[in-house]
């Protein structure tokens, strides 16, 4: 039951998310997804690298919202192994987050990041739940 609440609740907020403006002013839903990039496995690697200095504090070393920090955070850490989370998000809802951040929860905004950067994590991220945990 605990799951369904998650689930509706993450799907509440991408609906939000696409509805709202952004607060940069971009229109997410015309940016370009580097499809090729989300599959290759050297974008994968540099996303974990840079998953691995800015987000296992609070994902976790095995992105399952387990991190050091999670437990003060306000709301759950987003598990990145679970099938549920992967099919309740696209790349641009994933990109979008890591540009603006999310509101009502602790997930910052990652402005030092280029483009490119976090097209890297949205790869990595997506793949975990593919690999399964």
């Amino acid at each position: 039951m605990k799951a369904m609440g998650a689930l509706v609740m993450s799907l509440a907020l991408s609906a939000c998310s696409t509805e709202e403006a952004s607060r940069s002013g971009i229109d997410y839903a015309t940016v370009d997804v580097p499809v090729e990039r989300l599959s290759s496995d050297e974008a994968r690697e540099r996303g974990r690298q840079i998953f691995k200095q800015n987000c296992v504090l609070c994902h976790g070393e095995r992105a399952d919202g387990n991190g050091a920090r999670s437990k003060g955070l306000s709301g759950k850490a987003a598990n990145f192994n679970n099938a549920e989370w992967r099919e309740s998000v696209t790349p641009r809802f994933v990109f979008e987050v890591l540009s603006e951040g999310k509101r009502g929860t602790s997930m910052p905004a990652w402005p030092t990041l280029t483009d490119d950067q976090k097209w890297d994590v949205v790869a990595y991220v997506l793949s975990v739940a593919e690999r399964g945990p």
